[in-house]
């Protein structure tokens, strides 16, 4: 490289830096916005499953007394919504307000014999005072898709008889049942109406009708059943999406972001969007979860949901299970729901210890930085500053065409503002920080290498200079994290429509771009010198162990990363220990893992010339793990930061563990050996 390139990339590198610090400073208002944004709703709205209770009642003696004190035990501990699915002729028929007979059944009924072929579903009310109620909704069901319907009549009670099979006819979907949602309102609990995208072709009109019964009785938030939203399947040929949109906003009804489910709702993104985001995420624990939990388990989940995940519904399920051992029907209202709620130490008052309340969940009220625009720009220009450093380290000879390609790249990602360039620009700058932070201590290690008396300093000296570049190591990984609000500050992240992508690459390629270095730059030989080397060096057994370690850590290392992953027993209980003590949990890979191997291996690294530097190459986790803890936008801010400080604290505690261990080691190997040279 000429002398003149070098000496322009060694300056560009210092501006470069004053760069990265000024995005830093621009990025801090964007962030408070996050955090405020995080702040505009704490009420939480726990939800149970209305027809679990029925279902449930409907084992019992007295099914409506039964159903009644549920309903107010659930309310005393906490439960303080109730949602009503689409209803159906097997639903009506649960409840005993109608009874559906085939042809046969009906001819018998009436003491005749059934007509040859005849295959119509008869239907019989039998509550008069729930018939008028119930009438319209099941013919205006059948009539919308093309059934005939006729009346009918038997024995002095009145029904209808409907063009279909009985077993089709069951499963069609209808209007949720009023009733029901009556007798939650005259409960003083919310109603959340639960429909989906059944009922086809969309009707305006039937939509229309549908939200006023649902706003006569205070729902003011919907859930989607299925796997599409209310007008998906309708949208491109009758803009049904636009029309169900625009009823919900004229009636003041949001709805609700269902999570981990295995697909997104078909239409949920494009409906929320339509909405203005008047959405909330919720939570359910499945039926089958539901038989098996245990209270306390339930109580931590929920209460993590609320508070790490800005979860602001619950959605609880209870239905019935057949107890073969004790030869009866159980069902998880006492045993575990009520538990689980109530009490000092239930899920509602600890979701009250940290500022959560049970009430009507209301979306966020979204807070923009004044000039955002400008923040952002600053953001991007940091960024990209911070990109180009990590390049310049590895290839100083590309810095400034580097540079000057990067810039008018993050000015186009500034004027698009699109989402998947905001992300990518958030990903690199991510694997960007910890690298350098980690290359960049690895550098000042080999300067220190060219003064011996580095390494005559006595143990107190090394801790001192370990624990100043362990906290400066820490300051330059977490540089990236305002940079990675700043471009990811979208509610849709929050709400989860949208993730940030590329974390397994943010897991790997800080490790392998430090190992990299590490291995093959610094030395005598040259990068291209020590590639040779590799090339022609002679495969020895040890070496092709070392290599199967190695995948195997590495192939462990990235089951555990994402929502994915699995944790073993142990460190299951290690995790109830710390969020039991701390109120927030940090993550084990670094506190375990990273920080301790970082400051051990700074310890070592301060007297021994080269090993030492396998410990920092694996302590990149940790640098790596405090930037991806707030690339989750659905965890907050605050919260994200707590974590990585409990992790850094924690993590230093036990590396110093480690290097009393090994002093107490060293010393012992000392000894020995000076007794064997006296032997």
């Amino acid at each position: 490289m000429p002398v003149w390139l070098e000496q322009w990339n060694r300056r560009l590198a210092k501006w470069l830096w004053w760069v990265v610090l000024i995005g830093v400073l621009g990025s801090l208002p964007v962030a408070y916005a996050r955090v405020q944004t995080e702040n505009s709703a704490d009420n939480v709205e726990i939800i149970v499953d209305y027809k679990d209770i029925l279902t449930i009642a409907a084992t019992q003696a007295d099914p409506k007394a039964f159903a009644d004190e549920q309903i107010k035990k659930l309310k005393d501990a906490g439960v303080n919504a109730m949602a009503v699915f689409e209803s159906n002729l097997d639903e009506l028929s649960m409840t005993g307000d109608v009874t559906v007979y085939s042809a046969a059944q009906a001819a018998q009924l009436a003491g005749q014999l059934s007509a040859p072929g005849d295959n119509r579903t008869y239907v019989l009310f039998n509550k008069p005072d729930t018939e008028s109620a119930l009438r319209p909704i099941v013919e205006n069901a059948f009539e919308q898709a093309g059934i005939s319907v006729a009346p009918w009549s038997v024995l002095g009670r009145d029904g209808v008889v409907l063009g279909i099979g009985p077993e089709d006819a069951k499963l069609r979907p209808m209007e949720p049942n009023p009733i029901f949602m009556q007798v939650i309102h005259d409960a003083g609990l919310m109603v959340v109406p639960r429909i989906s995208d059944r009922i086809l072709p969309y009707d305006a009109a039937r939509v229309a009708d549908w939200l006023a019964k649902f706003k006569a009785v205070g729902a003011t938030r919907i859930l989607f059943d299925g796997s599409a939203v209310t007008g998906f399947t309708n949208h491109v040929e009758a803009q049904s999406l636009n029309d169900f949109a625009k009823q919900l906003k004229d009636n003041g009804i949001g709805i609700a972001v269902i999570e981990n489910l295995k697909a997104p709702q078909s239409g949920m993104n494009g409906l929320a969007q339509r909405l203005d985001y008047d959405a909330v995420r919720l939570h359910s624990v499945s039926e089958g979860e539901m038989m098996v939990i245990s209270p306390e388990t339930l109580k931590d989940r929920l209460v993590l949901a609320v508070k790490d995940r800005n979860i602001r519904m619950i959605y609880l399920n209870a239905a019935p299970a057949r107890d073969d051992k004790r030869a009866q029907v159980t069902h998880p209202i006492d045993k575990t729901i009520v538990p689980a709620l109530s009490g000092a130490d239930g899920a509602i008052e600890r979701m009250r210890d940290f500022g959560f309340q049970t009430g009507e969940a209301h979306a966020f009220k979204v807070h923009h930085a004044p000039a955002e625009t400008l923040w952002r720009a600053l953001a991007i220009a940091g960024s990209v500053a911070l990109i180009a450093i990590l390049i310049g380290l590895f290839l100083p000879p590309i810095l400034l065409p580097v540079t000057i390609l990067g810039f008018i790249g993050g000015a186009g990602v500034l004027a698009l503002d699109a989402s998947l360039l905001n992300q990518a620009l958030a990903l690199f700058v991510a694997i960007a920080a910890p690298t350098v932070s980690v290359v960049t201590l690895v550098r000042l290690l080999r300067a220190r290498r060219s003064r011996p008396e580095n390494f005559r300093m006595s143990a107190g000296k090394r801790l001192g200079s370990a624990v100043a570049l362990y906290i400066r190591t820490a300051i330059l990984s977490v540089i990236a994290i305002p940079f990675v609000i700043a471009l990811l500050n979208h509610i849709t992240y929050e709400l989860v429509l949208q993730q940030f992508r590329g974390v397994s690459l943010l897991h790997l390629a800080p490790i392998a771009l430090v190992a990299l270095y590490v291995f093959f730059y610094g030395s005598a030989s040259g990068f291209w010198g020590n590639i040779r080397q590799l090339l022609v060096m002679p495969i020895k057994v040890f070496w092709v162990v070392v290599g199967v370690f190695v995948l195997a850590a590495g192939y462990y290392y990235l089951t555990r990363t994402g929502n994915g992953g699995s944790a073993s027993g142990l460190e299951m209980k290690l995790r109830t220990f710390l969020e039991t003590t701390f109120h927030v949990r940090p993550r084990f890979k670094e506190f375990a893992m990273g920080h301790p191997l970082m400051l051990l291996g700074l310890f070592l690294s301060l007297r021994y010339p080269k090993w030492p530097l396998v410990l920092i190459v694996a302590a990149t986790i940790g640098q790596l793990s405090m930037v991806d803890t707030f690339a989750h936008i659905h965890t907050p801010a605050v919260l994200s930061a707590t974590r990585d400080l409990l992790g850094l604290g924690i993590g230093f505690l036990i590396g110093l563990v480690l290097i009393v261990v090994w002093q107490v080691l060293e010393r012992l190997w000392a000894a020995w050996r000076r007794q064997l040279a006296t032997k």
